[in-house]
């Protein structure tokens, strides 16, 4: 995966809000530990046992993320704590006080950065800027990026060597410039995987707020992208809101004496561990199951029930399809595995309940006593997901707006029947695939119909082209050549 061993020597330093190792408490009263979930998770953690020696450092989860952190000596896990002991990577699981945390996660983070990045504001309603969320940018942002970097800088210190610090995403967008002003020397960069919009966009936020968190972006030596596009933004953003000298050619941007550079590297996929994972008994007994519910043409989508992820939109189009073709009636099932996400976010909540309201809608309208329209099935299970994606005839990723979206990779990847992908033109991942499969506006609802449609009965030589056209690419542009295109660029800032 990774080609030289010599190019991730040192120790590396992983800064996230999540960790590749959760924990919980099972029906019996026992500490359950399991993988942590996403697709950041997935990715880092496949790369771990080609650094030489690396720590993760991420915030607590859950309750027992946050006992364990409080049990383990220094933080680390070990055996006492949980055991985790893969690839001579230590995780260190900061104890991190649960108001700040909840403020920097579920006021800050998710309802105020994730909808500007996303352009999900209504702004004749949100957002409202109070006292309160002045208090959680303080206490809980500012506070719990405040721990990261000191744990970063503790751990530099610990260590006689050079080290090389990867923060990622918009948890963290101050950790860069804390770390450099603890230690100028540092060599830090920083990965973020949603999208990154244009300036104005950011004229949501008041200045101090906005001025704050990219100031702290720019103290990285290396800030990255999924796309070029989401990397020209954060150059136009660099120029016209905080007045800094940017070069457009070398696509970087002068800082107190400091270049930093501005790159895009789409993430990828583990093909190897994922096709390996297909091929297990899980995976088959679900294969089999769906097998025996589907009908004779198969929709499918695999989603957190992300505003982002634009599913009810992907519904009605759906919906409409059927209207305008009632001759599929009882012919296609649409299967969606969803996910429930931030349900502490009253902006998800609703949305998850209006999903399950529309479904309702479209299959009392659509549907009869012997046939649903969709089959929703709203929980997290590996397994049954990947099992769908084996057996698609048509994958719907129509996102409003994502960094780059792995669902379309995982699920081209794997699928056996020459299935078709319905891709809207704002994911991230478009920039890839986006020739090889059907490309659909997120807001337009008619084409998105009209796409699902074409895909279910496009001639069978022209669904295989595009789909073995689109596997080259997702094999060539590798989970390996993700991280070492990135550790190549590091290298030359330090040489």
């Amino acid at each position: 995966m990774v080609r030289s061993a010599d190019s991730v020597g040192g120790r590396w330093i992983i800064a996230a809000n999540r960790g590749p190792v959760e924990f919980t408490i099972g029906p019996d009263g026992e500490r359950i530990q399991q993988r942590g979930s996403g697709g950041l998770v997935t990715a880092l953690s496949a790369l771990s046992p080609h650094l030489s020696d690396s720590m993760w450092i991420c915030a607590p989860r859950t309750e027992e993320d946050r006992a364990v952190a409080l049990e383990a000596p220094e933080g680390f896990l070990t055996e006492g704590g949980g055991s985790y002991d893969t690839a001579k990577q230590r995780v260190k699981v900061l104890a991190l006080d649960r108001d700040s945390f909840n403020q920097y996660y579920s006021v800050i983070s998710n309802p105020i950065i994730w909808f500007v990045q996303h352009n999900l504001w209504d702004l004749s309603n949100a957002p409202n800027i109070t006292v309160a969320e002045r208090a959680a940018f303080e206490h809980g942002y500012r506070a719990v990026n405040a721990a990261f970097a000191d744990a970063i800088v503790e751990a530099m210190d610990d260590h006689a060597g050079p080290s090389t610090v990867m923060i990622h995403d918009y948890h963290l967008y101050l950790v860069g410039g804390m770390v450099r002003r603890a230690r100028p020397d540092a060599t830090l960069s920083h990965f973020i995987h949603i999208p990154w919009p244009q300036p104005d966009a950011w004229r949501v936020l008041p200045g101090w707020m906005r001025q704050e968190l990219m100031l702290g972006l720019v103290g990285n030596d290396l800030v990255a992208f999924q796309t070029e596009r989401h990397a020209r933004n954060f150059l136009l953003t660099c120029e016209e809101l905080l007045q800094l000298p940017v070069d457009y050619t070398n696509n970087s941007v002068w800082v107190n004496g400091r270049t930093v550079v501005v790159r895009w590297y789409p993430i990828s996929i583990d093909a190897v561990q994922l096709e390996s994972f297909a091929r297990s008994e899980a995976v088959s007994q679900y294969e089999q199951a769906l097998e025996n519910v589907k009908r004779e043409h198969l929709i499918v989508r695999v989603d957190r029930t992300d505003l982002s992820k634009n599913i009810l939109r992907g519904f009605l189009a759906y919906g409409r399809m059927l209207e305008k073709h009632p001759d599929l009636a009882g012919r296609v099932t649409f299967l969606a595995i969803l996910q429930p996400s931030r349900q502490d976010v009253a902006e998800y909540t609703e949305y998850t309940e209006r999903i399950f309201r529309l479904v309702a809608d479209i299959n009392l309208k659509y549907g009869n006593v012997e046939w649903q329209p969709i089959d929703l099935r709203m929980e997290e299970n590996l397994a049954q997901a990947v099992a769908a994606f084996r057996l698609f005839d048509v994958l719907m990723v129509n996102p409003v707006n994502d960094g780059l979206n792995l669902v379309a990779k995982e699920g081209m990847l794997l699928n056996e029947r020459g299935g078709v992908l319905v891709l809207s033109e704002h994911a991230g991942v478009h920039d890839e695939i986006g020739a090889y499969a059907l490309s659909v506006h997120p807001l337009d609802i008619e084409q998105q119909a009209d796409a699902l449609h074409e895909a279910l009965f496009m001639p069978v030589g022209e669904r295989r082209r595009r789909h073995d056209a689109c596997v080259r690419v997702i094999r060539h542009n590798g989970l390996g050549e993700w991280f070492t295109t990135q550790v190549r660029d590091i290298r030359a800032l330090e040489a």
